[in-house]
């Protein structure tokens, strides 16, 4: 186990090359229990296929990624599903299961350990914080693209994990459950726990992260508070744009100059 301030996870190195291209390119990171980590960038700029590393979802073509000063290599996919859990873009089912049983599908790495005697409680919290329990007997392939979302995130809320990866969790949200989701992610590094999250809104992780990466064209920029990785030099250079960036109580809030 890692000490005391010691990072949960530490990824060095990281390189991906898919079909002769480079998507990540010798990427460093640490990410500390308590912090949100928000990874951010322009479209292709490696942000999803860094969180899929980080994870243990994809292998890089070179670089390590330690969880609890292990190589996460050598954990089983059980082990894995103990330790961390991950809420992908696709929110999509092949077969009509009703709300409640993806929900429960959280819990499947507890079974035959103590933790399984928590499920109700664990499966209960889950739906009422992603608001879902007012569906939890409707048929998830009848539900619209932003209850799916938050379902999906209930299930991931129901596996418990110390470490949480959110790819895009607020893209098909409205502004409330928006508001909702970065309330999670603040809630689960105040407990303690490790939150790593893909965003596209520029001014949301302003306003969640502890920390902000800033990545283009598969390198990173920048890593570190969001007032200093976010500044209308670098996100111009990056994104190709003007904007005007306005401090919010100490959080960036983007302004594109139109």
């Amino acid at each position: 186990m890692s000490g005391p301030g010691a990072p949960l996870i530490r990824a060095t190195g990281l390189t991906v090359t898919l079909d002769g291209r480079t998507v990540l390119d010798d990427i460093s990171l640490d990410v500390e229990p308590g912090e949100v980590l928000a990874l951010v960038g322009p479209n292709g700029a490696g942000k999803s296929t860094l969180l899929s590393v980080l994870s243990g979802e994809r292998a890089p073509a070179s670089g390590t990624v330690m969880i609890d000063d292990r190589d996460i290599r050598s954990f089983s996919p059980l082990e894995l599903a103990r330790r961390r859990s991950v809420l992908t873009q696709d929110n999509s089912l092949s077969f009509p299961f009703r709300v409640i049983d993806v929900i429960t599908m959280g819990r499947a790495p507890w079974i035959r350990t103590d933790e399984i005697a928590g499920d109700s409680a664990a499966i209960a919290s889950a739906a009422t914080r992603a608001d879902v329990t007012h569906l939890a007997g409707r048929r998830f392939t009848e539900l619209s693209g932003g209850e799916r979302a938050r379902v999906s995130l209930a299930r991931v809320l129901a596996q418990d994990t110390l470490i949480v990866f959110l790819d895009e969790p607020t893209a098909a949200l409205d502004l409330r459950h928006q508001e909702d989701v970065l309330r999670i992610a603040r809630d689960l590094a105040r407990a303690g726990r490790a939150v790593v999250v893909v965003v596209h809104d520029l001014s949301l992780a302003g306003a969640v992260a502890d920390r902000v990466a800033l990545l283009s064209a598969g390198r990173l920029v920048a890593a570190g508070a969001p007032s200093w990785v976010l500044t209308a030099d670098a996100i111009s250079a990056v994104y190709g744009l003007a904007v005007r960036v306005v401090d919010i109580d100490g959080r960036p809030l983007i302004v594109p100059l139109r």
